[in-house]
């Protein structure tokens, strides 16, 4: 690698490396009052637009495509807002790419994972996607002929989106793991699987 090489990808790692500082900063002042409004979101994007115009990091693209999908339609309702809360929030429990799978095992998945059945059984959703909005996992069971809603007795699967960060517990999906798990813990026969695992079954 020549010298003017050199300096330009350290100057890249410079720009990539403020720019999340700057994120991350960002995340924690817009989930700060607990409320994520449109206005918030659309301050949002148009950060990440001016990001994108200077770099093409692709922890702000993925994030940056997120929101678009969410905007779509002009308005944001509870489960996309819901969605990109999850997503800031996890952001500031740490440095973790947005797309990355829990490295810790401090999420409480069953192991080994179980067989995933669809046809008359009960999934609640919990966290980000990879794979899309939540109502988008929701299809893909009605379609097995499963059904999915809250957490219930009736929940047979817990499933985790993969936008997971360490600051889980003090995330809106903590509460549904932490429940799933006490549900667990007194026999109910719900099993906590990470949507990586879902998927495979699809």
């Amino acid at each position: 690698m020549d010298e003017n090489t050199y300096l330009n990808q350290l100057s890249n790692d410079r720009l990539s490396a403020r720019q999340i500082d700057e994120l991350i900063g960002l995340a924690r002042g817009l989930c700060a009052d607990g409320v994520l409004n449109t206005l918030e979101v659309e301050f949002l994007q148009g950060w990440l637009a001016a990001s994108l115009a200077v770099s093409n990091q692709p922890f702000l693209l993925k994030l940056y495509e997120r929101i678009e999908y969410h905007l779509r339609d002009g308005c944001i309702d509870e489960s996309e807002r819901e969605d990109l809360f999850d997503t800031l929030k996890g952001l500031t429990g740490g440095r973790t790419e947005i797309g990355e799978v829990l490295k810790s095992t401090s999420l409480p998945l069953c192991n080994p994972p179980p067989q995933v059945e669809f046809r008359d059984r009960v999934f609640t959703f919990t966290g980000t996607f990879m794979i899309g909005q939540r109502k988008d996992c929701e299809r893909l069971v009605t379609e097995r002929g499963g059904t999915s809603g809250n957490l219930t007795q009736s929940t047979a699967f817990l499933v985790v989106g993969t936008y997971a960060t360490e600051s889980w517990r003090h995330s809106s999906m903590g509460n549904k793991i932490f429940k799933a798990c006490e549900m667990r813990d007194k026999g109910f026969p719900i099993a906590i699987i990470s949507e990586n695992h879902w998927k495979n079954f699809l």
